[in-house]
């Protein structure tokens, strides 16, 4: 005789337990048909089956039963149909007044970790208050995530008011979760420090909400001031703590930071987890050591898509593109399927090592062989790589037959690419039509001056300015950070703030004179300035790149190496200047730029000028 079906079985215990509980009254066989509902449905992994003891739980009389409505509403959410578990729990005909403290917690978790359904969760949770339901310890920390997700601090300051009104205040875990929910929304960090301040800080959980808050923000110098902190107060950092200073790090471009954290992992015995493991690759790839990220790479047991792609990028942004195309085949021979994310790593390397042939090779064979349908970052992937290579008409084109939509970046992209190589009536159209798209982006306004200051169309620019002062614009200005000493030191244009600044600007001096003699001329057409040739020249030695170097020449021994991070993308005025500067004091420069390192050594460029 076969055996019976699991759609069968279901059918048979549905009809035992609903027997059971309707032609019975004591409270045992209660208590079993309750039981029997309960392992129903924590066995049940379909929603069509949910439907079905739905459906026996009102015939039976439990549809008000908090301890069934719980695990209804706990399975729902696990089959992603809690919406479902909300119409049945709040129905008109439910008697909310039975329910309790946990049934709505279930529900507000729920709606918590769905990331378009987070508002839902504080609808339930002020329903909870008007049913006269007491919140837990538990209640708030799901409200506050769903206030984190919707990002809204006014919203989260009327759940922190209520949690004070309740008496939570003092609950560890309430408060780590309120630190963590300001620092998630708009203005609210400030809140979350004040917060992180007053409370009791006896572990690693609540340092490491207000450092990830920091790292969120792009503030990774106060993140890393505070790790220090924590560090002198003796708290033992735990992995979630590390790869969020580890992040910081890399947004610093601090190498020598990095080596500290990585070896305060090693001296504290902290949990190398898949997560930390992949933020220390990420770390040292664009903290300008891509081949120690390619060593911890290697020695990994347990790697994701994450580890593969992370080195690929580093590699990517070190020019070396035929290593990491190299690096992605051999990704999918260890069985690993490449998805978008790869992708875009393994045509960035194709845009910054000039591999256009092969980028359009593998740009086809992402739709063809592993059916991923290229997103607007694969297109701007395209687009920047045509542009790089000087294919400014290709680049056109094929932006012009793109079945999406461009967007803002693609058409920077290729204003940037005419700027450079003289497509300037082409640059000027498409600024002027990004300009009525975006009227209040100064980032295209910029552009457009540039093209005007290529021109020599100066007073076109001047317009373009007075447009922008009218309108509160301001160019985002240059500037490089270097690290030394363990401390990060940042520098802009013709900066006069720092304490050496005197020091630093002779030796900006002799740099100029030294690079005359070895035969450099100032790439003046990169200032975009209405002044002589002269003064065009002082404008470009004090660009902030320079004011860096100069500083570390004064403060480092000989023949080390030197070390910058760059805001922008580095001038040709600069690049040039900076080969000469490495061959002249016998420096080795590594500088990271907004897309990728150059590594100056002997008056030559790793990225052998194509940047």
């Amino acid at each position: 005789m076969q055996s019976s079906t699991p759609k069968t079985k279901l059918l048979i215990l549905l009809r035992t337990i609903t027997t059971s509980a309707t032609t019975t009254s004591g409270s045992y066989q209660r208590a079993a048909a309750e039981h029997g509902f309960l392992t129903l449905l924590q066995s049940c992994n379909t929603f069509s089956n949910l439907l079905k003891i739905r459906t026996q739980i009102l015939k039976s009389g439990f549809g008000n039963n908090p301890l069934i409505l719980t695990k209804f509403a706990s399975k729902s959410s696990d089959l992603n149909s809690i919406e479902y578990a909300h119409c049945f729990i709040f129905s008109p005909y439910s008697n909310t007044h039975l329910y309790d403290a946990f049934l709505f917690n279930t529900i507000i978790k729920a709606y918590a970790q769905t990331w378009n359904l987070k508002a839902k969760a504080l609808w339930v949770f002020n329903f909870m208050l008007e049913c006269g339901v007491l919140p837990n310890n538990f209640t708030y920390p799901f409200v506050l995530k769903a206030c984190a997700g919707i990002g809204d601090s006014r919203l989260g300051m009327s759940v922190h008011g209520s949690l004070l009104k309740f008496g939570f205040d003092g609950n560890d875990q309430v408060l780590n979760t309120l630190v963590h929910m300001y620092c998630s929304c708009n203005g609210g960090i400030e809140f979350g420090r004040k917060v992180f301040d007053e409370m009791p800080k006896n572990d690693s959980v609540p340092w490491s909400a207000m450092i990830g808050g920091y790292v969120r923000l792009g503030r990774s110098n106060d993140a890393i001031d505070l790790f220090r902190l924590m560090e002198s107060e003796g708290v033992c950092p735990d992995e979630i703590t590390m790869v969020a200073v580890l992040c910081a790090c890399t947004d610093l471009g601090a190498l020598e930071l990095g080596r500290w954290v990585e070896s305060l992992i090693e001296k504290k015995r902290v949990n190398k987890s898949l997560e930390l493991n992949n933020a220390l690759i990420d770390m040292f790839a664009k903290c300008g050591d891509v081949d120690k990220a390619l060593k911890l790479f290697r020695t990994m047991t347990e790697r994701s898509i994450v580890s593969w792609t992370s080195v690929i990028v580093g590699l990517a942004m070190h020019g070396r593109g035929l290593q990491a195309v190299s690096l992605f085949h051999e990704m999918i021979t260890d069985g690993v399927v490449p998805d978008g994310v790869a992708f875009i790593a393994l045509l960035s390397a194709c845009s910054h090592s000039g591999l256009v042939n092969k980028g359009k090779e593998y740009f086809n064979l992402m739709r063809k062989e592993f059916g991923i349908s290229p997103k607007i970052e694969h297109y701007g992937c395209m687009v920047d790589m045509l542009c790089r290579a000087g294919l400014v008409r290709e680049a056109a084109e094929f932006v012009r037959k793109m079945p999406i939509e461009p967007n803002s970046i693609i058409w920077r992209t290729l204003i940037n690419a005419c700027r450079a190589h003289g497509e300037l009536k082409l640059g000027e159209s498409i600024a002027r039509q990004l300009i009525e798209n975006e009227p209040m982006r100064e980032a295209n306004y910029v552009l457009l001056s540039n093209i005007y200051a290529k021109m020599f169309h100066w007073e076109k620019k001047t317009k373009i300015r007075e447009v922008m002062d009218k309108k509160g614009m301001r160019k985002i200005p240059g500037s490089t950070m270097i690290e030394l000493n363990n401390k990060i030191y940042k520098f802009v244009a013709g900066d006069l703030s720092h304490d050496q600044y005197k020091e630093i600007f002779e030796m900006v001096d002799e740099m100029g004179r030294e690079m005359k003699r070895a035969g450099y001329v100032p790439s003046t057409s990169e200032v975009m300035l209405d002044i002589d040739e002269e003064d065009k020249e002082d404008n470009l030695n004090r660009h902030s790149e320079k004011l860096a170097i100069a500083f570390a020449l004064i403060n480092t021994p000989p023949g080390t190496p030197i070390r910058i991070v760059k805001n922008l993308r580095v001038c040709n005025d600069c690049h040039s200047a900076t080969k000469l500067i490495s061959k002249i004091y016998n420096r080795e420069i590594i500088a990271r730029d907004r897309n990728r390192f150059h590594h100056f050594k002997d008056g030559l460029c790793s990225c052998n000028d194509f940047w």
